[in-house]
């Protein structure tokens, strides 16, 4: 099993991918939210300078934020600075998308992108947006083609795990499994959430909250997305929360329901961490490092060969350090 960490990319970034690294880290992932996050690529192209074995990975990319040249660009000029150790993966959108007001992108546009790219990165010709276009750098600009990046797809229902067995080289999931969904593929990652409790330490602690609220809201902000009034109702403190919401006006909601995703929780957050302790013990992996690795253990068991956990709170470091813990060597 390989465990790496994921980051929703601050100016901090790089340096903390280099203590990942030093702790034995196999990869660093950078979410793809340009709304919220410092980009991706100058993260890693960053990261990269300053480290020598971690992977890098940008994912979960949304082909709708980024022409596919532009894709193939950064793809190419990134996979020369890394010397082969960048990843991708793909998907039809949560944060990246929901934050500009727009649902989901279709899985068929997915795939017409991921092919496009991989079309781009061998040196073919491609045929796009009506035209015909080719990646056409000169000598020693960017990667040699053909450049070989492996693309996880970030997939969660048969249509997704389609485009995953026909063109991934990897599924990424969150949060649930689905390995036996694509079984033949030899990547199979899940994104998780939480915090490795100190002996003793209970989940509600001042410590602990601060290391996972943000992730706990996220809960929420999926269920009311996906689901609806009906979904998030059913969680505690759920139905408060989305009358704060609600109270919104309609064209500025998408606003407020996503604002601080993933990194800290937002004004009308407040409601889900003084009631959602009990969600974030069955939901996040809150726990002692103790069961933390029986749980590692499970998903191994199930066909996960990666476990990404992503550090938040204050103290970024101490998570690492803590998340470094379930590393077997």
């Amino acid at each position: 099993m390989e465990i790496s960490v994921a980051f929703a990319p601050s100016n901090d970034t790089p340096t903390h991918i280099a203590v990942a690294e030093d702790l034995g880290f196999r990869r660093a992932w950078c979410y793809d939210s340009p709304a919220y996050y410092v980009d991706p690529w100058v993260t890693l192209a960053r990261a990269a300078d300053r480290t020598s074995t971690i992977g890098l990975g940008v994912g979960v990319l949304v082909p709708s934020l980024r022409h596919l040249m532009v894709t193939a660009g950064a793809v190419a000029s990134l996979a020369a600075l890394s010397e082969g150790r960048l990843s991708l993966a793909v998907g039809t959108g949560f944060s990246g998308r929901m934050a500009l007001g727009h649902r989901a992108m279709k899985w068929a546009e997915v795939e017409a992108y991921v092919a496009a790219l991989r079309g781009l990165l061998r040196g073919d010709v491609v045929d796009w947006d009506g035209r015909k276009i080719q990646m056409q750098h000169p000598q020693g600009f960017v990667a040699s083609h053909p450049i070989s990046v492996p693309i996880w797809i970030a997939a969660d229902g048969p249509k997704g795990f389609a485009v995953a067995n026909r063109y991934g080289d990897g599924a990424f999931f969150a949060p649930t499994p689905h390995a036996t969904a694509v079984e033949k593929l030899p990547a199979k990652s899940l994104l998780v959430f939480g915090t490795v409790l100190d002996e003793g330490e209970l989940p509600m602690s001042a410590r602990a909250i601060d290391a996972y609220s943000a992730q706990l809201a996220a809960i929420y902000h999926i269920a009311y997305e996906r689901g609806g009034a009906t979904v998030v109702d059913s969680l505690p403190g759920g139905s408060e929360w989305r009358r704060g919401i609600e109270s919104i006006a309609s064209e500025y909601r998408h606003l407020a329901i996503h604002q601080g995703h993933l990194v800290s929780p937002n004004e009308l957050d407040q409601v889900i961490i003084r009631e959602g302790v009990s969600v974030a013990e069955n939901l996040l992996w809150v726990d002692t490092v103790d069961n933390l690795r029986k749980r590692v253990q499970a998903m191994e068991d199930e066909g996960i060969t990666e476990i990404v956990l992503q550090p938040a709170g204050s103290n970024i470091v101490r998570e690492l350090e803590a998340f470094a813990s379930l590393i077997t060597h």
